[in-house]
Order: C-alpha cells, then structure tokens, then sequence
C-alpha cells in the first residue's frame, strides 16, 4: 500500500500550483482530480492579475510578490502562461457620479486614474459612449487560465509527481471519538475505486470545498457563488482593453452573505440570500476568443439549477449597452462555482480540532495571489516560519 506526503484534492489553478510547489520541496504528492479536462471556475475565468488591488500591508506584499512571480514563472514551468500586461477600463454608469466613484478607490495600492468618456473611447473604441460617464483606467496583468494550469502540471509530473483522474468521495479518518486534547486525524481519501493514503490531504477544490468538508463533519467560513459567463469563439473583432464596470455587485453579495448570522442557513440547501448581481464585463485572449459575463447566485445549493436561456439573454442586454458590438455574437454559457471567504483573504492551512487535513481555498483573486501563496505554504510545512501563512490559517475564525 503506497502512502503520501501529501494528497491534493482538485485540479485548478489552486491544487496544480500547490501539488507543484509541494513537489518541489521534496514531498511525495498525488494530484486528484475528478475531470480529465480542466473545468471549473479555473476553466472560465478571466484570469486577470490585478496587483493594484492591495488595501492593506499583507495584501499590497502579496500582490507585488505576484506581480514578481509572474514575470518568470513561464521560465520556471518551461510553459508559456500568456502572461501579458493589459489596460483595464472600469467604466461608470451614466446615473453615477465620476468623482464620487473615483474617491472610492483612493485607498488601493496603486490608484485607478479618473479619464472622460471621450479618453475612455480613444482607449477602447467598441464603448458605447451613451452608456458610461466615465472611466476608470490602470494597467494589468493577465495569463491564460488553461496555459498556467497546464504549466504546473506538466512541471508537476517532471519532478516526480502523480495526477489521477478520479473523484474524492470522503475522507480516511482515525478517531472517531476525538477531543481537543485527542483531535481526529486524517490518513487519506476515498474515491470512487480507490483508497488512497497520506500524512496530510490539502483541499484545493475550491466552490465545492465546504459542501465536501462539511459531508466529512468539518465546519470551515469558506463559501461559493453560482458564476455564470458567456464564451465567444475566436473572432476577427478586437477588443483593446478589458472593460468591467467600476462598481462590481458581486463583492457586496459575497460580504452580505459570509456573516455569522448565516453561517447555518449556509448549510441547508434551497436558500437564496441575494437577488443575483450582473457585471457586465469583457476580456479577449491571445487566441481572439472573449469572455463576457458575469452573473453571480449565492445559493446554498452547490447543486441548485439555473435558468440558462434567461441567464444568456440578460447578459447580452447588459453587454449590449456598453460593448453593442459583442452583444449578438455566437457564444456558449458556462456555468461553475467560485469560492471566497468572510474577510476577502484565502483560507490556508490546517483546520483547526483536526490532524492532517488542510485546505487551500477562498481566493478572490487566484491567478494573481495563488503561485507566491503556494510557494508560501510550500516553504511553510517544510518548516520555514512564515507570518502571512499564519495570518491566513482558518483559526483566525475560531
């Protein structure tokens, strides 16, 4: 029977990053992952690298760690990620007021700098001037999500790391009458066929990872919206910049709905807390495809069904009035989980009352804060002191 240092449940950004990093230090690591193509919030994302988000001392040191990594992890990984730099406009709605909007960014890293709609068009043509009041605009980064995960796992199997297509169905766990003093411990996963055996499992699995822990009796402040985009083909139409609206509705659902007061309604399915939100926004890839979206449902029903006709049509409306020309185009809905947490910040290490079971999950910007994160973490339990690691532990919500 083999055992592992490490197993990794799921196989996005998160768990492709964090195996490779693992592997790196020298654990012997198993990947596993329930598709043997990427799927997910990692699958339909736009990918983007907004290292001017940072607010507060650990957040501008992890985006500017990112801002770093990025610049050689295509060398590193002997991948090219795409990695790129972009203009991103942040456009204001014609009933808002510009400088009001403005002011509601002076306390980012770097501060997004107020242009006119007539700016705002010479830097992105396809805007519908009518629909905005102005614009928001600053520089950044931007990978292929597909590339940057294919990356890791390609460099992940070099260093003697192992993928395996199969689905997680529960935890191995000793100590059923576990205590405080005597906390239950974790030895490995169940999968459909198989049952595989480790010192530690790490849940990289990102919307679904509370409903997978709390089926095993964990309890983690980790949540999920219902995203939903739309994806263009390759097209001859060029999008110079990505547009997105500078007041995204999708932060304020995801704060009004990871407080206490809801923590048990979270884990009872058919709840709704919020209507949905719509940002409607766009970004094109290197390969001349768009993505456009996005609505976002806080349903407590990781399952729960939604109404794509409906879903597909709103977004065209939306896109529509600032960006008429995507507005018809042929495009494919997608539909997938995104995870985040109760303070904006990743949950990252050992869950508290058990042994050998971690998670690494709840980032509201992935491809930015994941690769230092996990190199972070890597460098953590291989014992290297490390305050941000500590910082983000899910304790901090004990």
């Amino acid at each position: 029977m083999k055992s592992y240092d490490w197993i990794v449940v799921g196989g996005g950004i998160t768990g492709a990053a964090l195996s490779y990093e693992l592997a790196k230090k020298g654990f012997a690591v198993v990947l596993l992952e329930k598709y043997s193509s990427l799927k997910g919030a990692t699958r339909y994302s736009y990918a983007s690298l907004p290292y001017w988000f940072g607010t507060t001392d650990l957040t501008n040191q992890l985006f500017q760690e990112a801002k770093e990594r990025h610049h050689y992890l295509s060398e590193e990984l002997e991948a090219d990620t795409q990695f790129r730099e972009l203009d991103l406009l942040l456009t204001i709605a014609p009933e808002d007021d510009p400088e009001k909007i403005a002011a509601g960014f002076n306390h980012y890293n770097t501060v997004p700098r107020l242009i006119s709609v007539e700016e705002a068009c010479k830097m992105e043509p396809l805007l519908n001037k009518e629909a905005i009041a102005g614009a928001l605009a600053i520089t950044h980064g931007h990978v292929s999500p597909e590339a940057i995960t294919l990356g890791y796992c390609q460099a992940f199997t070099r260093l003697g790391g192992q993928i395996e297509i199969a689905e997680v169905t529960g935890l191995v766990k000793t100590g059923d009458n576990a205590t405080h003093r005597y906390p239950q411990e974790i030895t490995g996963v169940y999968t459909t066929d198989k049952t595989y055996y480790a010192a530690n499992v790490v849940i990289c699995a990102g919307g679904i990872s509370r409903n997978f822990l709390k089926s095993a009796g964990i309890s983690t402040r980790v949540y999920f919206t219902h995203a939903e985009m739309l994806e263009i083909p390759p097209v001859d139409l060029l999008l110079h910049t990505t547009v997105m609206p500078a007041v995204e509705k999708r932060f304020q659902c995801e704060t009004a709905t990871s407080t206490v007061e809801f923590e048990q309604m979270w884990d009872e399915p058919g709840h709704a807390f919020v209507p949905f939100s719509l940002d409607a926004g766009a970004i094109q890839f290197k390969n001349g495809s768009i993505r456009i979206g996005q609505i976002s449902r806080v349903l407590t029903d990781p399952y729960a069904k939604v109404d794509a006709v409906q879903s597909e049509v709103a977004m065209r409306v939306e896109i529509g009035k600032v960006l008429p020309a995507l507005e018809n185009l042929p495009a494919t809905w997608h539909h997938c989980l995104v995870a985040y947490s109760a303070d904006d910040l990743p949950l990252i290490g050992a869950i508290p009352n058990r042994k050998g079971i971690h998670i690494f999950s709840g980032f509201s910007s992935p491809f930015a804060l994941v690769p230092p994160l996990a190199k972070r973490f890597a460098n953590y339990v291989a014992g290297e002191n490390d305050e941000i690691i500590q910082q983000l532990s899910p304790s901090r919500f004990l």
